[in-house]
This record gives structure tokens, sequence and C-alpha cells, in this order.
């Protein structure tokens, strides 16, 4: 068996998966802020599943880590992780010192890519598009993650497609990310519980939000929803024309928006191959799914990734 953690902002989401990669056991813990309280919680999301499946720790073949940030898969080491309050962590080894496991880590997008690809039993190449609070992309060609030269393969969300659009994060300005993100509505569509016709449930989540206000007509909304739409689609078309992947998977926290949201992307779709006889050609519509809600393909493909890795060194090797 396997063990898998996707390590967000919030929460650290752990599962088990057996020789075949089906989920055995899954929990979920707060994950802490630092180095030290983030490394302390995932040690605890390790020994949580090994009580869960009732069996010691050493029994488990290896851990795999999906963490945001810049990742090194090769040595384990996490630089840039902001919203989790360290840069610079040899995360992999730190967590192979306390739980006596091969870790290896890898890029949070990259490892639910790989989780995707294998639950929805795809075959060839695919890209996996992550709509969260950021945009970003990993690609599987073959069964296997696809990082590039430098590890950058994928980061199509910071591509400039308006020079005069919002500054980005990234420091350059009009990113796809600016128009087609979690961020993005946040910032195109405020929300807040005296936003008109806005309760408060609604407004903890600015897409719902976003979605509702334009499904009543809103003029703003309408335009935003377009905005997010047009945006999405872009980076369909820019994943198909660049690598030419067989399918797009659409995923993270937009997601879940659900039809709603595939519908507007199709409909955008279909009307620039109605303009392009080379883009009818691409068949870009029927390329495009959503991933299925709550499906842990994070946490899954990083237990697929954690196959022991000469670059992690362990506290002993007893159980190597």
């Amino acid at each position: 068996m396997r063990i898998g953690l996707d390590i967000g902002g919030t929460k650290i989401d752990a599962v088990a998966i057996d020789a075949h990669g089906a989920v055995t056991h899954r929990l979920r813990l707060p994950t802490g802020f630092g180095a030290s309280e983030v490394v302390t919680s995932a040690t605890a999301a390790v020994q949580g599943l090994a009580d869960l499946a009732g069996i010691p720790l050493h029994t488990f073949r290896s851990i795999g880590v999906g963490i945001p940030g810049v990742v090194d898969p090769a040595n384990g080491r996490v630089s840039h992780a902001v919203n989790l309050g360290f840069a610079d962590v040899d995360f992999g080894s730190a967590l192979a010192v306390r739980t006596g496991l091969a870790v290896a880590v890898e890029n949070d997008v990259n490892a639910a890519a790989l989780g995707a690809y294998h639950a929805l039993s795809l075959r060839d190449s695919m890209a996996y598009l992550n709509l969260g609070t950021g945009l970003a992309s990993g690609l599987v060609v073959d069964g296997q993650l696809w990082r590039g030269a430098r590890g950058a393969a994928g980061e199509i969300g910071h591509i400039p497609i308006d020079p005069a659009g919002a500054l980005c994060p990234c420091g350059q300005r009009g990113c796809l990310e600016t128009v087609a993100s979690g961020s993005a509505i946040a910032r195109l569509w405020p929300t807040s519980p005296t936003h008109p016709g806005t309760t408060h449930a609604v407004a903890a989540h600015p897409a719902a939000a976003l979605f509702s206000a334009a499904d009543r007509g809103d003029a703003r909304a309408l335009s935003v929803r377009a905005s997010l739409a047009t945006g999405v689609a872009s980076a369909v078309r820019l994943l198909v024309l660049s690598s030419d992947v067989d399918r797009v998977v659409i995923g993270g926290g937009l997601s879940n928006l659900g039809d709603a949201l595939l519908s507007d992307v199709t409909r955008v779709l279909v009307d620039w191959s109605g303009g392009s006889p080379f883009l009818a050609s691409l068949g870009l519509p029927s390329r495009v799914q959503l991933l299925p809600p709550d499906l842990p393909v994070a946490a899954v493909g990083a237990a697929m990734a954690g196959a022991p890795s000469p670059g992690i060194s362990l506290a002993t090797d007893a159980h190597r």
C-alpha cells in the first residue's frame, strides 16, 4: 500500500491506496502554517492512515506528497510555498526522517493531473486544467507526467493575453490567470452579505454568487461570467494547440460550478469553431470534460508518484 498527501493551504487530504490504485482509507487534517507545523501535520496524517488501516506504519511502501509551490521532484525540496508560510525547505527529507518511509514530493497540480488520468481510466495524453485560486495545468503523456526542461510545462496561467490587463502576482500584466481563476472572479465580482440579492452562504463562494446573479440577469455578472468562459476556453485552446492532448479535464474549485461552467466554455469553443475551419478540424468541444466531484485526485496522484526515490534519504534503512 502507498500513502498520498494533498497538502493545501488549509487542510491535508490524505489517502491510502492499494496496489490497483483504489482508495482504501481517507482522512483530512488541518495543515498548519510554517514548515515545522506542516511537517508535523503531514506526519500526523500518515500515522492516522496507518491507524485507520490497522497496520504498522513501516508496512506502507512509500509516501507521495502533492504540495503547492515550486518543487524539485528529484530531491523533495520545496521553494516558494507562500500559502504554507515557508520557502526553500527540504520537505521530503524532513517527512522521511519523521516516518522512516521513502518520500517523493510533487507539485500539487501535477499530482492532481496524474490522479485524474488514472481515476478517469484515460489513455494516450491529457491536460488537467486546474481552476482554483490561480490557473495552471498538468500534462500526462502515456501515463507519465511531462514536466518540461525546467518544470514549467503547463504553467499557462502566466501566459499574457492582454498587455493592458490587470497586474498578475507573477509580475506580468494581463495573464490568463487574471481573467480565468477564482482570484479573478473575486476581483471582478466582489461579494458580501450586503451585495443586492446575496446571502451569507452564497457570499462565501464568489463564483456561485456570480453565476446566480448572472442567472437573474445582472448585466455586470453576465459580463464577468462571459469573460470567465472565454478565458477558460482560451486555456483549453492553448493546451490543445501547444501539445495536442487527447483530453482536457477541468478540475479545481471552479469545476464545482458543474455543467453551467462546462456549457459556457463549450459554447465559446463551438462559436470559435464556426468561424475557423482549422479550429473546427481539431474538435475542441469534444475534448473537454469536467472532473467528477469529490474525487481526491491530488492525493491519489501523489501516492502514485510516491515510489521510493534515491534522492530522499531516510532515517533508517530498515524498511526501504
